[in-house]
């Protein structure tokens, strides 16, 4: 090797202090032009300082950056259960968004569980991630929440930002699902069809989404006269919904006419009940669900649900941690009943 020559081997990673003396220019303007600082740089010296750092096979401190910053690039997500179509379509919404900001979303799953979700949320706030939205299922009265709405409050006077997907009473933005209204539209266009005896599959009680969703239900089917005889709360899941109307069936439907299951993963639990009891869903017994997952279409039959439009509900989640969200964003997100072959008109 000669004497002029450049030897980039190296025994530890690369600094920023060796990518701006590499560059010949200073630290600062080093950093501004691999770090995105909104103040402009000189295009040469990017150019030369992002030359530089491919040379050197420099990477930056990311947790270095978070404590300049007060955060990173991260936008932390907590859901229910993640192999749920119903939180995994908000999250692809989230993530398409997050890529429009050239953020990144880290996910983690709550497993429905209160405690579990302020533990998660006590981690994240170490790692400071720029926006948490928390998708998980909420609870009526929860001993958790002054704990979960202090650490939240922590977070966000260190610059972080929080969004809510729920109707939560927590003092933080939320986007607002109105279930109440969806179920009770549903319930209305389910008696116009001719249905008046119903039976709920639900989750327990004190869910908010569940409880939202049945006392909708309830006004909806009421209101034109029906009447709901029969109500099972097993667990908020596909599983749940096949134990809850195998629950159902075993006991003897009565002249139950259709069965509500309180979102669509349930639904799909319920129509395979009711097959392997050899019986004929949508004829022996109808099947409305709510959230309309794709699945939903593709079932057969069809199920009869209300539709959310969840990417849409993750999209907006984002925009209205970032501070981004319009006036139609501060609304309540509309809902629409979508009838299908489980649900056949009667007479």
């Amino acid at each position: 090797m000669t004497d002029d020559a450049v030897d980039t081997r190296r025994t530890a990673p690369a600094t920023l202090h060796d990518v701006a003396r590499e560059a010949g220019v200073s630290l600062a303007t080093a950093s501004r032009s691999l770090n995105g600082s909104t103040r402009k740089v000189n295009e040469e010296y990017r150019q030369r300082v992002l030359a530089a750092a491919a040379k050197l096979n420099y990477s930056p401190n990311l947790s270095a950056q978070a404590v300049a910053r007060g955060s990173t690039t991260t936008v932390a997500l907590l859901v229910a259960d993640i192999a749920d179509p119903y939180f995994s379509q908000i999250a692809a919404g989230v993530v398409r968004e997050a890529d429009r900001e050239r953020l990144i979303v880290t996910m983690a799953a709550t497993d429905r569980d209160p405690e579990r979700e302020l533990d998660l949320v006590r981690t994240l706030r170490g790692q400071r991630p720029r926006v948490m939205i928390l998708a998980a299922s909420r609870r009526e009265g929860d001993p958790n929440d002054d704990a979960l709405a202090a650490e939240l409050r922590a977070y966000e006077s260190n610059g972080g930002r929080v969004a809510f997907v729920s109707s939560a009473d927590l003092p933080f933005r939320a986007v607002r699902l109105d279930n109440r209204a969806g179920a009770d539209a549903l319930g209305r266009e389910l008696v116009g069809l001719g249905y008046r005896r119903f039976a709920v599959v639900t989750g327990a009680e004190g869910i908010r989404t569940a409880d939202e969703r049945l006392a909708g239900f309830r006004a909806g089917v009421e209101s034109g006269g029906g009447a709901i005889e029969r109500i099972v709360r097993p667990d908020f899941t596909r599983d749940g919904g096949y134990e809850g109307m195998t629950r159902l069936i075993e006991d003897g439907l009565d002249g139950i006419e259709l069965v509500f299951a309180a979102n669509d993963v349930m639904a799909v639990g319920a129509l395979s009940a009711v097959r392997d009891a050899g019986l004929t869903p949508g004829t022996d017994v109808a099947v409305a669900g709510f959230d309309d997952i794709p699945t939903a279409r593709d079932v057969a039959p069809a199920l009869t649900t209300v539709r959310i439009p969840l990417e849409e509900v993750g999209r907006r989640a984002l925009r209205l941690a970032l501070g981004e969200a319009s006036a139609d964003d501060e609304h309540p997100v509309h809902t629409e009943v979508v009838l299908r072959e489980s649900t056949p008109r009667r007479g």
